[in-house]
């Protein structure tokens, strides 16, 4: 009886044992690391620690002042700017390289230096608000209203540029596919 037992046991380990292994061998043969999913809350306020930047270079000091929904929106703007520079990349890699038009500038000027100003002077307002009692709120809310105009303003400005290289990749798919259309007859 006592032999039986034994040999399940044993059994059922070296089953276990050699389906984890399997499992893990697995998993490294199509490249993916096994473990734990971790849940992230996208609700959650987000902290400053967490956040990297991929193409923007603005000052976490500035940043604090920040309403959660503001930070999500320069976020989401970093990853356009971040998809609107691969893009720049990849046209220089084949040698395509347009010339710059006016609002690729304009934007340009507002990411990387009208932007960390504008952050710079309501950080600046914030301060002034926190050691001053006798400043009314009225003015924090107009500075936040003006910073979210500006964030919005850019928002619009990227959304309307990749929209461009969106319809200039499609163009250039169609093209491509007349030409191909034409010589296969």
């Amino acid at each position: 009886m006592s032999l039986l037992i034994g040999v399940g046991v044993i059994t059922t380990m070296s089953i276990f044992y050699l389906s984890r292994k399997g499992w893990h061998a697995f998993h490294k043969a199509v490249g993916i690391m096994p473990g734990v999913l971790i849940y992230q809350n996208a609700n959650a306020p987000l902290s400053l620690f967490n956040i990297s930047w991929q193409q923007l270079n603005l000052n976490k000091k500035h940043l604090k002042a920040l309403a959660d929904n503001q930070l999500r929106q320069l976020q989401h703007i970093d990853e356009k700017v971040a998809s609107y520079y691969d893009y720049q990349i990849e046209l220089k890699s084949q040698e395509k390289m347009p010339e710059i038009t006016e609002a690729q500038f304009v934007l340009h000027k507002m990411l990387h230096t009208r932007l960390p100003e504008l952050l710079s002077s309501y950080y600046q307002l914030t301060i002034i608000k926190s050691n001053a009692k006798s400043i009314n709120n009225q003015s924090r809310d107009e500075a936040g209203k003006l910073l979210q105009d500006v964030l919005d303003n850019i928002e619009q400005r990227l959304d309307s540029l990749l929209e461009q290289m969106e319809q200039q990749q499609l163009q250039d798919l169609r093209i491509m596919k007349s030409y191909i259309d034409s010589h296969n007859h």
